[in-house]
């Protein structure tokens, strides 16, 4: 499981933080793509993607080796060099990810994407979650989707500052997007349940949720 926690928290805890979290280990995440990214993307149509909060690239590099042109951000220059490496011995094609280091609270990619996803964009420092949501949906091209995906309560190997931190709902997030909803398509909106390995490698249950909604085509 990759399970990003880089853009959002970065952006609450800023670029020093995160490059410095980086250069501690060759590698924090797996390296696979999101469970929730698979099970929602494999049957669309490939085209542009956004990746809000790519780390080291799991996301991104699946994406790209399915045919997305892929713009893939972070805070932390350091992971989005891992990832241009990872990239690389991946066999993506040249181009096809282009690699934007973004403060979200700050600065947000230009363009307008057939798929928007946001992956694990919670941090217990100050940033502003449902404003950086609201301009990822307002990225979304006619007819494309935005995918959320969030926990759903703190897992069993968290820290204890993340019992401090609020986990919103699929619903939850939803509202605070303020969509049309004559428009707009929910076309998921439900917890799931997974399986996360712990800093021993032992494996534990988590609740994580997934909002899947479709811009109405022009």
């Amino acid at each position: 499981m990759t399970e990003h926690h880089t853009t959002a928290a970065g952006a609450g805890a800023g670029e020093e933080f995160w490059d410095a979290r980086y250069r501690e280990s060759d590698r924090i995440w797996s390296g696979d793509p999101n469970a929730a990214l698979v099970a929602e993307v494999t049957d669309l149509p490939p085209g542009r993607a956004l990746d809000l909060g790519c780390g080291e690239g799991g996301d991104a590099i699946w994406l790209a080796l399915r045919g997305w042109h892929v713009t893939a951000t972070d805070i932390s220059g350091v992971a989005l060099e891992r990832a241009a490496l990872h990239a690389r011995d991946a066999g993506v094609p040249e181009g096809a990810v282009e690699w934007q280091r973004h403060d979200l609270a700050e600065s947000f990619p230009e363009g307008a994407f057939d798929l928007v996803s946001a992956s694990y964009l919670h941090t217990p420092g100050d940033m502003p979650r449902e404003a950086v949501l609201r301009r990822a949906a307002a990225a979304v091209a006619p007819g494309g989707v935005l995918l959320v995906t969030g926990h759903a309560a703190p897992g069993p190997f968290d820290p204890p500052a993340h019992h401090a931190m609020h986990f919103p709902t699929p619903r939850d997030v939803l509202a605070s997007l303020e969509l049309p909803s004559d428009t707009w398509q929910v076309e998921r909106a439900e917890e799931f349940e997974r399986t996360q390995k712990g800093p021993d490698g032992r494996p534990g249950l988590r609740n994580d949720n997934v909002l899947r909604v479709r811009r109405p085509a022009a």
